[in-house]
């Protein structure tokens, strides 16, 4: 929590709006990213973000233009918070093949590819800063930990690739560098991430139980901000988070220090 200007792509709304929100309660510029212009603009003026920018993180030939526009714009930038996501009910047996893999590819883009690019391309930058602060952000899923919403095959996948993703970063850039990765590890969080299922409310408190508010993960995720963790699970994924650990922890630590 040293860093002074977050850059959060998918801010519009859900996750990325209430971190966004809670950023700016402690009093660190942000800087919202997203496909919808006309929704950025809106949430920037609620929330007070200093800026907004249109871009489809799935898109990554525009992140190297991208990047360099807002870093010359906002210099300031210490912390990429790569939290955009699309979650889609995929069924091998049941969708037509064509279909099916045109809507994987697009999910594999917004939730692998653009990740990594904008990684990659913010790097030299988030080094340049020299700063302790210099932070990139990664919001997995439960789901990368246990598979068990059989509905979404890639989704499910690309979030476990965030996870191993994160813990690789974090390893290869502790050797030289001053950048922390932090990995967020929600559950399943009120928001609009189901809006391709038959039920798109199915994620909602009120139907069902398993879910948790936005103010109720918020709570555990700023509560491990605050405290350093680097990996951070809330609710029932902070089980998921322990569990990995007390079975593969070892094993990690030990690869990471012989690396």
């Amino acid at each position: 929590m040293d860093f002074k200007c977050a850059l959060v792509t998918g801010g519009a709304g859900g996750i990325g709006r209430a971190l966004s929100e809670y950023f700016i309660s402690k009093n660190i510029k942000v800087i919202i990213v997203g496909r919808t212009e006309s929704k950025l603009q809106a949430t920037a003026k609620e929330i007070g973000a200093a800026a907004y920018y249109v871009l489809d993180t799935g898109s990554t030939k525009d992140i190297p233009g991208f990047v360099a526009q807002v870093t010359k714009d906002h210099p300031e930038i210490d912390c990429l918070v790569n939290n955009a996501g699309i979650q889609r009910p995929l069924q091998v047996t049941k969708d037509d093949a064509a279909d099916f893999l045109a809507r994987a590819d697009q999910e594999l883009d917004v939730n692998v590819r653009g990740p990594m690019h904008l990684s990659l391309h913010f790097l030299p930058h988030l080094r340049q800063k020299g700063r302790d602060g210099a932070c990139i952000m990664n919001v997995s899923s439960g789901l990368g930990f246990v598979p068990f919403s059989i509905i979404n095959p890639v989704y499910n996948g690309t979030k476990a690739w965030v996870h191993f993703w994160s813990l690789n970063l974090r390893t290869q850039l502790a050797r030289d560098t001053q950048i922390r990765v932090v990995e967020i590890v929600p559950p399943m969080v009120e928001s609009d991430l189901h809006r391709e299922r038959e039920d798109p409310d199915d994620n909602k408190k009120k139907n069902n139980p398993m879910a948790m508010t936005m103010d109720e993960f918020m709570k555990d995720v700023t509560r491990g901000l605050e405290a350093g963790e680097t990996t951070i699970g809330a609710g029932m994924a902070a089980g998921m988070v322990d569990k990995w650990n007390d079975t593969f922890g070892d094993h990690y630590a030990k690869a990471a220090k012989d690396w």
